[in-house]
């Protein structure tokens, strides 16, 4: 019988995530950062040019309201996957009682065919069933990686309204920023300063 699949993963958030932010150019003044004197471009760093980078997994993984939201799904999932599976034992002992009276030969030639038939039916109304549920599994996981997206990427718009970077590069298992100066990693200032607005957020709508 089928069990409906459980796919709360990070890396599904973080990809859903990725997909709709960056990179932010919103303020597009690096030519202030040129040296006058017309010098080499490597001795000014990328920081002081406006570009830096996040660790966006680490933004999912530490991010409150991902765990929030994350573990409501989860429940919910759970919930769904237990009914499934209830509903596809009965069915299953169901067909092997049925297969047993058939073995037996407790039960008359045309009897088997009017029970078998019934069988495949609720067979078949099973598996819409269990396709169904998935479907609504994966539409709860579609809104949830929906709602954390919209959450981060209206914080980071803000954020750099703040801070004004030239860019900030999203960095995911090490693509695109395979090294770089620890400076212009700003992802623990993103995670301390996007769960404080969720807290505050969160309790106001608490109260």
């Amino acid at each position: 019988m089928k069990n409906v699949p459980l796919i709360l993963s990070i890396v599904a958030v973080a990809v859903a995530v990725a997909g709709g932010i960056y990179s932010l150019t919103l303020n597009p003044k690096s030519e202030k950062n040129t040296p006058a004197d017309g010098s080499d471009s490597t001795s000014v760093t990328m920081a002081t040019s406006g570009i830096v980078y996040v660790d966006l997994d680490r933004i999912v993984q530490e991010y409150d309201m991902a765990s929030d939201l994350g573990a409501v799904v989860e429940t919910r999932v759970k919930n769904i996957q237990d009914e499934v599976n209830r509903r596809g034992k009965q069915l299953e002992s169901e067909m092997l009682d049925f297969q047993n009276k058939i073995n037996k030969g407790l039960i008359t030639r045309s009897v088997a065919e009017v029970q078998g038939q019934e069988l495949q039916k609720k067979e078949a109304e099973f598996n819409e069933y269990a396709n169904q549920k998935n479907n609504e599994v994966i539409e709860e996981q579609t809104v949830m990686m929906n709602q954390i997206a919209d959450a981060i990427q209206t914080f980071m718009e803000k954020y750099n309204e703040e801070k004004k970077y030239t860019m900030i590069l999203t960095n995911q298992r090490g693509v695109p920023v395979i090294t770089a100066d620890r400076s212009l990693d700003i992802t623990d200032d993103v995670i301390l300063r996007l769960n404080e607005e969720y807290i505050k957020e969160k309790n106001k709508n608490n109260k």
